[in-house]
């Protein structure tokens, strides 16, 4: 399945067909900072990525749903879950995209949203993923005033979001977060990193 095809994914089945099929020689990064609209909003939009999956990572139940997540009850954080060919996107690109369009600074909270499943997070899945990540934000932290409060930790289990929530964005450009929030972040990845969004 090429590219550009995969990020058709609309429901839970056919994103998670996306990642399966990925191109051999494909890596996975699992990344939370505030709602996964936007963050899968901008990384569904990557050359170089295969599939974007919004999903719920590092809690303590599982098959959680939104509204368990929500609660706080669960523990979950908001994640996606990017499929990617590293001879295009490399991981550490991964992550200066990442730490772009969120607040790495702000404890269980991006803007408005407030709560632990809105936590900023890296979930490494090799041991050199996490070298990568952490020796990122030792590069970054000098630009910031407060401490980054990022969790880097070994990826647990990844639960697929329900259906309504893939790709969001695309499906409901002018609901009014979309048109308030996550469109600000992707107008942000477009002006930063202008050669690889696709749209």
């Amino acid at each position: 399945m090429g590219l550009a095809q995969s990020r058709g994914a609309h429901t839970y089945k056919e994103a998670m067909a996306a990642a399966a099929e990925a191109p051999a020689g494909s890596e996975r990064a699992i990344v939370a900072g505030g709602c996964f609209w936007c963050i899968e909003g901008v990384f569904s939009r990557m050359s170089g990525v295969h599939s974007a999956v919004s999903g719920y990572i590092n809690g303590k139940s599982e098959h959680p749903t939104y509204e368990e997540v929500c609660e706080g009850d669960s523990g979950h954080a908001e994640a996606v879950e990017v499929t990617f060919d590293p001879s295009t996107l490399d991981y550490k690109k991964i992550l200066e995209i990442f730490f772009t369009v969120h607040d790495p600074t702000t404890l269980n909270r991006q803007g408005n949203d407030a709560g632990t499943q809105y936590r900023s997070g890296v979930y490494y899945t090799t041991p050199e993923q996490k070298a990568v990540a952490e020796a990122y934000i030792k590069e970054i932290q000098p630009r910031y005033e407060s401490p980054i409060v990022t969790e880097v930790v070994h990826a647990p289990k990844f639960w697929p979001a329900e259906d309504y929530h893939q790709r969001y964005f695309e499906k409901n450009p002018t609901a009014g977060y979309c048109r308030a929030v996550v469109s600000g972040k992707v107008r942000k990845a477009q002006e930063k990193f202008p050669t690889l969004m696709i749209r």
